[in-house]
């Protein structure tokens, strides 16, 4: 008998955030919205991009360097655990990271010369440049605790990513214990030290997440609860009014 290989778990920490939460970038800054995420190419004394800076919570870059090239950023706003995640300045030396360079220097070339098509492109440089940007700060392990902190762990990347790609199973913490190979003490105990919230806790807020987003782009609770891993709209809504002290009524 022929048998299927098993499906090797995913280790795409990422796509789960791009498909959820439209990652789109335009031009900077967006009028009434001081809060939105911007990115930045800055130059060295010669001129040359030197520096990549992500805002993740708006505002100018803390270098008082020349701006080369500008980007506003949406993706997902405070919705997205992710980008909230991340320090409010992410600052990448360019020299450091020849992909995310070439990049940024063919952005700056696009800002400065009007050609065809020019805003398209410098659009969807940025978008690539952020995703970029945060596989760098995950690999590198910008910071110690929280979800980013999760995401880059050997063992706990694959529970996180299980629950991210498939928020409406209903996991169990031994079936996610054994995505991280662990024992389920072990895996609780590690969990609720690196990411700073118990599993089910954690799981909670990212379907809540998912669901207050949903809600913002217009589709119903009645459809939004089972597809976040509610048995019913009641539950969905008692947990969602708890989180944010409003009913999902109120986002319509």
């Amino acid at each position: 008998m022929i048998k299927t290989p098993e499906k090797k778990p995913s280790h795409d920490r990422l796509t789960a955030f791009i498909r959820t939460f439209r990652l789109r970038a335009g031009r900077w800054p967006i009028e009434g919205d001081a809060e939105a995420a911007s990115l930045f190419v800055l130059a060295d004394a010669a001129g040359q991009a030197a520096e990549l800076v992500f805002r993740s919570r708006g505002g100018l870059p803390h270098s008082n360097a020349p701006i080369l090239a500008s980007a506003a950023i949406e993706f997902g706003a405070a919705a997205n655990p992710l980008t909230g995640a991340l320090p409010e300045e992410v600052l990448i030396a360019l020299e450091d990271a020849p992909q995310i360079r070439a990049l940024s220097e063919l952005l700056v070339a696009e800002h400065a010369v009007g050609r065809c098509g020019g805003a398209t492109v410098c659009d969807r440089l940025c978008e690539v440049i952020v995703v970029l940007a945060m596989r760098r700060a995950i690999a590198l392990g910008t910071v110690n605790a929280g979800l980013l902190a999760g995401l880059a762990h050997p063992r706990l990347c694959f529970t996180l990513i299980a629950m991210h790609d498939n928020p409406a199973h209903q996991w169990r913490v031994t079936e996610l214990a054994q995505r991280a190979g662990m024992s389920r003490s072990a895996f609780t105990s590690l969990f609720s030290q690196v990411v700073g919230k118990t599993p089910a806790s954690y799981l909670k807020t990212w379907r809540l997440a998912l669901g207050h987003y949903r809600l913002r782009s217009g589709v119903s609770v009645k459809a939004v609860a089972p597809d976040v891993g509610f048995g019913s709209q009641a539950a969905f809504s008692r947990a969602f009014s708890r989180e944010y002290g409003y009913a999902p009524s109120a986002l319509k």
